[in-house]
Order: C-alpha cells, then sequence, then structure tokens
C-alpha cells in the first residue's frame, strides 16, 4: 500500500476558477492511509512506576485472582496451564500471564474487502474508527430518539465517505427496530456491502460471533480467513475482575480463527475500579493480562489489542464524565504499560460527556483525540460521532470529529526538516520586509502546506452573515445531507452478495424475534 491516499472518482483540476469550484463539489470517495507516527509518544509514567504497577498487577492475578463466569471450559484450559482453581475463582501463578501474552504479535494486519484500505494495527500506526455501541441517534431535525437500521446504514456511508476515517466499526449504533438476536446479521451486512473499509464482528453471544466468521468466509473466501485476519471485536471485561461467559465464548470463536479481539476492561473510576490513577493502572494491566493469556491459550499467535476505556465519576451525580486529567494519566500510563508487553494498543476516542455537539463536547473531545495520540494509542475506537457519554451516535458530530481526524494525520507527520522543508530559498528570495505569497517556495507549496478543513467556516463576518450565520452544527447537517446525497455504493461481485443476503434471510429465518 502506497503511502499516497486512495483515491476513486476524482476530478482533475482545472485552471479557472469554474473548474475549482465543481472539483470541491464533485463526489470523492478518499480514504487517507492510516496514520504512521513521526512524533514522539508522551510517557508520564517513570520506570520505577512501571515496575511497581507491574508487580501489583501480578499479586492481584496470584493471590486475588479473577473470576471466569460460567465457563467450565476456560476453568479447564487455566488448570492445566497451572493456575490455581477455586470454584470461579482463577488464581494466576506470577510470571504466567506474561509468559502466556508473549505468543500474540506486536503488530497485525486487518484485511479489507479491498486491498487498498488493509490496515496495519500496532507499532507506530494509529487506526481510526467510529464510535461503537449507542441505542440512541441525535440529529438537528429528529433530535434524540432510538437508533434504527436505517440509521446504521446511513452511518457506515458516512464512514465509507469519510477522508479519515480507516475503519468501519462495528455496532455504530444499535439498531433496536431489529430482534436483538437477528440485528447483527444486517449489521454485518451493511458494513460488508456499503463500505470497503475493513470492520468489527458481533459479540454479544459466542453464536453470533461464528456467524460473523461464516460471513467473512461468505466475503473472502475460507482459507483466506483463516490464514489472515479480516475482523477485529471488542471484548469487554466486567470490571472488576470478572471475566463473563458471553464476551469470552465470543473470544475463544475469534482466537480460534484468527481473528482480531480488543481486550478491553470499562472502567469507571471509583465505580468499577480505584478513585486513584495507579489502583486503576493496576486493575487495568491485572485484567488485561488475564484476558490476552486466555486469548493464547485458546490459539497461540491469535491477534490481541490491549485496550483500556476509561472515564472518571462525577461524585455528586454518579454521571461518567469525560476530558479529565486523571483519564488523560491513565490513558498515557497504560500505552505505556502495553509497549512494554509489545502489544498493540487501544483507546480513547471523540470523548464527551455532553448532550449536544455545543463547545462542551468540543472541548473534551479535542483533548481527548490528541490524548489518543500522543499515547501510542493504535486502534482509536469511537474515534467519532460520541455523545452523551457514549449512548448517543450523533450524525452532526460524526462529521465534525471526522473532519477534526485531519488534523491527527497532519500533526502526527511532525516537523519537515527536509531542504524544502527548512526554506531557505524562500527566506532568501523574500528577504527583509517582503512577503511570502508569491514566492516559488510558497507556489510550489501551497496545496499541501497545511490542513484544511472540508468543514469549519474561516470566511470573513460579512460573508458568514450573509450566508446565514451558520454554526458549526448548522455546516455539518448539511454536510451529512451533501455526503448521503453523493454516496456511491463500493463494488461488490453480485454474486458475493446475493450469498451474503440468503445467509442473513436463511438465519433470521431459522428462528424466532428475541428482544430480551
Amino acid at each position: 500500500m502506497s503511502d499516497a491516499p486512495v483515491k476513486s472518482g476524482r476530478r482533475a483540476r482545472g485552471g479557472g476558477g469554474a473548474a475549482r469550484r465543481a472539483e470541491r463539489t464533485a463526489v470523492s470517495i478518499e480514504t487517507a492511509k492510516y496514520i504512521e507516527r513521526n512524533v514522539p509518544n508522551y510517557e508520564v509514567l517513570t520506570e520505577e512506576a512501571l515496575q511497581v504497577i507491574e508487580a501489583n498487577a501480578e499479586t492481584v492475578l496470584a493471590e486475588i485472582g479473577v473470576n471466569f463466569v460460567d465457563n467450565p471450559a476456560a476453568l479447564e484450559r487455566w488448570r492445566a496451564a497451572g493456575a490455581q482453581i477455586d470454584g470461579e475463582r482463577v488464581r494466576i501463578p506470577r510470571g504466567l500471564a506474561r509468559k502466556l501474552c508473549a505468543t500474540a504479535p506486536s503488530k497485525f494486519t486487518q484485511h479489507a474487502r479491498n486491498p487498498e484500505r488493509n490496515v496495519v494495527v500496532g507499532g507506530d500506526n494509529l487506526v481510526l474508527a467510529p464510535v461503537y455501541g449507542p441505542p440512541f441517534v441525535r440529529d438537528a431535525e429528529g433530535g434524540r430518539r432510538y437508533a434504527t437500521i436505517a440509521d446504521f446504514e446511513k452511518f457506515v456511508k458516512l464512514g465509507y465517505m469519510s477522508k479519515w476515517l480507516h475503519h468501519s466499526g462495528g455496532t455504530v449504533c444499535e439498531p433496536t427496530d431489529i430482534a436483538v438476536n437477528k440485528r447483527h446479521l444486517d449489521m454485518l451486512l451493511a458494513h460488508m456491502v456499503y463500505s470497503d473499509k475493513p470492520f468489527m464482528g458481533a459479540v454479544t453471544e459466542p453464536v453470533r460471533a461464528q456467524d460473523s466468521v461464516e460471513m467473512c468466509e461468505i466475503l473472502f473466501g475460507k482459507e483466506f480467513v483463516q490464514e489472515n485476519t479480516v475482523m477485529t471485536s471488542l471484548i469487554n471485561i466486567n470490571s472488576p475482575l470478572t471475566f463473563d461467559s458471553t464476551m469470552m465464548g465470543a473470544l475463544e470463536i475469534y482466537a480460534a480463527n484468527n481473528q482480531a479481539a480488543i481486550i478491553s476492561p470499562f472502567i469507571v473510576g471509583g465505580a468499577m475500579a480505584p478513585v486513584s490513577v495507579a489502583g486503576t493502572l493496576t486493575q487495568t494491566l491485572a485484567e488485561v493480562l488475564a484476558g490476552v493469556a486466555y486469548s493464547q491459550l485458546v490459539r497461540p499467535g491469535a491477534p490481541v489489542i490491549f485496550g483500556t476505556m476509561v472515564t472518571s465519576i462525577d461524585m455528586n451525580s454518579g454521571a461518567p464524565t469525560f476530558g479529565t486529567p486523571e483519564a488523560e494519566h491513565i490513558t498515557y500510563g497504560a500505552g505505556q504499560l502495553a509497549r512494554r508487553m509489545g502489544l498493540p494498543y487501544r483507546s480513547a476516542g471523540s470523548f464527551c460527556g455532553s448532550k449536544l455537539p455545543d463547545a462542551q463536547a468540543g472541548y473534551e473531545t479535542a483533548s481527548s483525540l490528541k490524548m489518543g495520540l500522543l499515547s501510542g494509542v493504535n486502534f482509536m475506537l469511537h474515534a467519532c460521532g460520541w455523545l452523551e457519554g457514549g449512548m448517543v451516535a450523533s450524525f452532526e458530530k460524526f462529521v465534525m470529529d471526522a473532519d477534526q481526524l485531519g488534523t491527527l494525520h497532519h500533526f502526527a507527520k511532525g516537523v519537515d526538516m527536509s531542504e524544502n522543508g527548512q526554506a531557505m530559498d524562500a527566506i532568501a528570495e523574500v528577504g527583509p520586509g517582503g512577503h511570502y505569497l508569491g514566492c516559488a517556495h510558497t507556489q510550489a507549496n501551497f496545496k499541501d502546506a497545511f490542513w484544511r478543513t472540508d468543514l469549519l467556516d474561516y470566511k470573513p463576518f460579512e460573508t458568514w452573515d450573509e450566508e446565514g450565520a451558520r454554526d458549526t452544527q448548522t455546516l455539518a447537517s448539511a454536510r451529512v445531507k451533501k455526503m448521503i446525497d453523493t454516496y456511491q455504493q463500493p463494488a461488490l461481485d453480485p454474486e458475493i452478495e446475493a450469498k451474503l443476503r440468503t445467509y442473513v434471510a436463511d438465519k433470521k429465518a431459522s428462528m424466532p424475534d428475541a428482544f430480551g
């Protein structure tokens, strides 16, 4: 895959203003390559602090232990590996979990049905994926409402059309108009048909994970799926220190089939982990060590990601809070721990607690996105669209966030110190008292010198006022409409699409609806 963005349907630039205006309004289905960082990670923990947290995590596993609930097979795997089993409590001897984790790869490629959209997870790379899991959606016209499959498909299309998103995601919103036991089929079908970017598999029941594998075998071919990673899935740990049979059952399916899993504690500090940063990092590391080790018991070499999803809590209301310095400390620290384990890292996103895509949402989201880049995150779920503490997927905020992800791409390039970057020829040409607008260096570089928004308004006040004094949410609503109006479905072999639709129809017909 080349360093240049993937381009399709992009019109060549003409020589006049009319041609340039036509290009700006033409259909452009373009995806930038995943971010390859050329900036250092920010490290908040000293070597001594890291060693203390690692030692404490080993103590948690060996002396306190973790629960594997309703999963006799998991208990037997742990017993055979040398763990102490007491009922459903698993105590893992010091060093055993870390030894098992050593077989997990430090990076892996997730294949897309369009090979030009493949992503490499790990190393200095950052892959951006949209919001995951909200039961509600919001837009400027309809307000807050329960999500439907039509909303879900609209988000998939927006994700496909968004230049700075590398990944289609998973449950971008929860389509509540479809039965719980069937909606995963429609969601997977939408990702496979309406986008050609990588996507995530279902995890709400082991059988749904198996359905995901089988649908991928139709899309990619059975042998290809067994030899390559084509899905990433989110396996949440029930913090504190509990691994339920639903999530572990899904993990077992994915690991056995060589598909990637994010092993991710979901922690609200003060409720599901200690209120202190070091205590939360200790519990997070213990949970990840146990989860990753278990994946390797199922299949050594199965691709996994060290995940953490951390918020603090408002001690007055009990509501989760976002964009706080404590969450930043934990996210930076967990990144250091993940790198010491040699594992890809997942954290951060467009986190905010705001009910609307307003100033609060902007402040908190900007803090979280930059934190994710600088903490060394390799896979950023929730990179765009998150609202109201993750309860809502917002169409306007989706495109607002997706636009801002471009700043991460440009910041991650670092400072260009080439001869062109030093610009000594420009300084010599302009000299004292001149200006750089017409110099040769500016003319050669102006198209790509600065990041350019596709959304925000930088016009003079008079022009902005004449055009209706539109705020950012209004501009975002217009952009959503334009992107959906110009959406073009990526080509897919009609025979493969027909097989996928038949699989979904047959599966849905084989069972009654269940909404519980």
